[in-house]
């Protein structure tokens, strides 16, 4: 860990300090950003007059342009380095919100608003891929484990948005406002937080280790993140310095490693059960439960609330028990508070399913990328595969949900999450963890 230490030398405590908050508070505006148009989608739904396939089809446009943005954020950060794409990824958010804010509550038109989340999508792939690579230049720089404390952040950040957003449909505040005061928030912490992130500083000091060094940094929910530098990745060797590697090669490898792909798999069902909840538990209390939109958002900040500390124990639950167990837990108490969600005879019971639903899907993406990064060697190209598959459960699933709910109503089109949580539950064991050192075990994991 010699690179660490000299990295770590090069900032004085001051320094630090204030990247760690940076870096904390960029993650905590990215859940303020996402749950403050999730929050309201009862209240654009209604303005619009929209069917659950409309608000479907809505969804679909942010999908597409996230995918978009996520498959180009790796040249994207090479390019531009990961302050300056999270600085415009945040400007673009805050105008995709502002923009959505329009043409719900102003304008009432869903072309304006199918506009507003294309920019949000847009913005949102990029800045988080830029605040995943800073966010693993300082958990580097300070050797210490951070990241389940910066995904915490993000949220914390929903928390509080989802908060806000409950107040706001209480009182009746006018979509565009709200959305216009939390986009001015978002993009002015981001853009302030900007100053003081130091990852292409450090990326120098990081860029050649070595599989001994490496082996010894292993975040146990989140695994380790190599920083991505403007220069070719190297791959290390046991005992001799590291050789530069073709990275389309590296990744062509990983899309045809059965575990990788079955790790995605065993993701994908724990992220479409978080994803799910993001865009459909609001609009499944107002139209499945009679609840309304008020105790719609305050649901929605229940199940984040829980997902929330979920995340902050993670790491504590995953040293003592270890992934598999760990893994096998969040998947049966989703199952079980998904199902409990669906069939709930009385409202207050659909709101204790949302605590318990929220600490299911709390760990699974994060323990995922963590199986997918035990190989420093193909840590990289590992994870890119597998938060597509995550991602693309998490982005595509919610509105392939809504054309479901248009046949067989909102509630019972979360049943589908639900079957690939089972399938999930029994790719547990695929999760445990695996060196690159042959004489190395899984140990209890």
């Amino acid at each position: 860990m010699n690179q660490l230490n000299t990295t770590q030398r090069r900032a004085t405590p001051t320094e630090m300090s204030r990247w760690r908050a940076a870096v904390l508070a960029s993650y905590a505006a990215s859940g303020i950003a996402f749950a403050t148009w999730v929050s309201r989608l009862p209240a654009i739904r209604d303005g619009l007059d929209l069917t659950p396939g409309g608000i479907g089809l809505l969804l679909m446009c942010m999908t597409v342009a996230s995918f978009i943005s996520i498959s180009a954020s790796g040249l994207i950060v090479l390019r531009l380095g990961p302050k300056l794409t999270t600085r415009i990824g945040s400007c673009m958010v805050g105008a995709g919100l502002v923009t959505v804010g329009f043409g719900a509550s102003v304008a009432a038109s869903p072309l304006v608003v199918a506009a507003g989340l294309v920019v949000l999508g847009l913005g949102t792939a990029s800045w988080n891929t830029a605040s995943n690579v800073e966010g693993a230049a300082l958990e580097r720089a300070l050797d210490r484990h951070i990241m389940p404390h910066l995904h915490g952040a993000f949220s914390l950040g929903t928390v509080a948005a989802a908060g806000f957003g409950a107040w706001a449909a209480a009182v009746h505040m006018p979509v565009f406002w709200h959305f216009l005061i939390s986009g001015v928030v978002v993009t002015t912490s981001v853009v302030t937080a900007g100053f003081w992130f130091r990852a292409e500083k450090t990326a120098a000091a990081t860029h050649t280790y070595r599989q001994d060094e490496t082996d010894t940094f292993q975040d146990p929910s989140t695994g380790p993140l190599p920083i991505i530098t403007g220069s070719p990745e190297t791959q290390p060797q046991p005992g001799k310095a590291a050789a530069p590697l073709d990275n389309k090669r590296l990744v062509a490898l990983a899309w045809r490693d059965r575990r990788t792909l079955l790790i995605g798999v065993l993701v994908l069902g724990l992220a479409l059960a978080e994803g799910a909840a993001g865009d459909w538990v609001a609009l499944a209390l107002a139209d499945g439960h009679g609840q309304s939109d008020a105790a719609g958002a305050v649901g929605y900040g229940l199940f984040v609330t829980f997902m929330t500390i979920g995340r902050f124990a993670g790491t504590s639950i995953l040293d003592r028990f270890g992934r598999v167990v760990v893994m096998r837990w969040c998947s049966a108490t989703a199952v079980v508070g998904l199902a409990l969600f669906v069939f709930s005879p009385v409202p207050w019971l659909a709101f204790v399913a949302l605590a318990i639903w929220g600490l299911g899907a709390s760990l699974g993406f994060p323990v995922g990328m963590s199986a997918a990064a035990d190989d420093p060697v193909h840590a990289a190209a590992r994870v890119s595969v597998v938060s597509t598959i995550g991602y693309g459960a998490f982005l595509c699933g919610p509105p392939l949900l809504g054309l479901l709910a248009e046949h067989f109503g909102i509630l019972h089109s979360l049943l589908a999450p639900l079957v690939l949580l089972v399938v999930s539950f029994f790719l547990a064991p695929l999760s445990g963890q695996q060196t690159a050192k042959s004489d190395q075990s899984d140990h209890a994991r």
